[in-house]
């Protein structure tokens, strides 16, 4: 599909985001979430970068927020029409808070986010 505007899906990240459990984002610890057009390798529709909360024992302080990228062109090129990105942007948003949680790909495969 032809790519949606930085606004539009921003708009569809956000949407996602909010579809979350409050529950879930309530735990949410010191992220951010971004979007871009395009990652490193350019096929990755996301990216989680930062310590997982299953990890943080010496984490705090005055640190960064993790990050979590969410790429529009990618999305969009995999995508063939409106409803079809936004599922992808919730599976990828889905997908890349789980990492925040210290969820793996392997477990994410098996629950069916992969």
């Amino acid at each position: 599909m032809e790519p949606v505007g930085r606004r539009e899906f921003e708009a569809l990240v956000a949407d996602a985001l909010d579809a979350l459990p409050p529950d879930l984002t309530g735990l949410m610890d010191n992220v951010v979430v971004l979007t871009a057009d395009r990652g490193d390798p350019p096929d990755l529709f996301g990216l989680y970068d930062g310590v997982p909360l299953t990890e943080r024992e010496d984490y705090g302080g005055l640190a960064l927020p993790d990050r979590i990228h969410v790429y529009r062109l990618t999305l969009c090129e995999a995508s063939a029409n409106l409803d079809e990105l936004r599922r992808e942007v919730v599976v990828t948003v889905v997908h890349e808070v789980a990492h925040h949680f210290g969820i793996d790909d392997d477990t994410l495969n098996d629950l069916g986010w992969g």
